[in-house]
């Protein structure tokens, strides 16, 4: 069994199934590109920032490819334009999951620190979860990055864009996917109509708010 870097045991290699966080065999720590903090992975933990992308130079930094400007119609512009989640730590969603007392209760801490992060979608899927090398999983919106919310499952959710806007289907979750505030998770494999501004409540304390922006 291995152990991850903040010493739980793990089956998987890559991160940490308990918490999140890098196996202790994992990339080594090198500084980040963007704002020089100590950082083990691709995103750092402290920005969000991409080291594959070198140094921003504006922060925060945006990851991913835009999506062409036939695939999403701005309902706000003629112009090129780009579905963007921000994910966030949400302090209203951990309340409600502690309410419900969830199966992962016991192990679901909210973070003292998250920074947003900010992902422009690229594509007409979009999953969402946390990467696991081993078993093949490599979410587009990827929730490995430490502090990791334990109780969102690898394949969670996948979002669908297409021309006539967005849509969620929880992929048969532990904890389930919410949205707009709401306690109650929406059906499990039934795509789920979304807007501008809306709001996808996954694990313990995610929250994604969806926009759409000039690309």
């Amino acid at each position: 069994m291995a152990f991850c870097t903040e010493g739980h045991q793990s089956g998987a290699t890559d991160y940490c199934d308990v918490c999140g966080a890098p196996m202790a065999a994992g990339p080594q720590t090198t500084l980040c590109p963007n704002c020089g903090v100590p950082s083990e992975g691709r995103f750092c933990e402290n920005c969000g920032h991409d080291s594959e992308l070198g140094a921003a130079p504006v922060a925060p930094p945006v990851v991913e490819a835009a999506v062409p400007a036939e695939t999403v119609l701005n309902p706000r512009s003629q112009g090129a334009t780009v579905w963007v989640a921000t994910i966030s730590a949400d302090p209203d969603h951990y309340a409600r999951m502690r309410a419900q007392k969830g199966p992962d209760l016991e192990r679901v801490e909210f973070p003292d620190y998250y920074p947003e992060r900010r992902i422009a979608l690229s594509g007409n899927d979009i999953l969402i979860g946390k990467r696991s090398v081993s078993q093949g999983i490599h979410p587009d919106i990827d929730l490995s990055v430490a502090p990791a919310d334990v109780a969102v499952s690898r394949s969670h959710a996948i979002l669908h864009i297409d021309g006539n806007g967005v849509s969620v289907t929880d992929l048969g979750s532990t904890n389930g996917t919410c949205v707009n505030d709401s306690a109650q998770p929406i059906p499990a494999k039934t795509a789920v109509p979304l807007r501008e501004g809306d709001r996808i409540h996954v694990g313990g304390w995610t929250t994604i708010t969806l926009s759409v922006e000039a690309g």
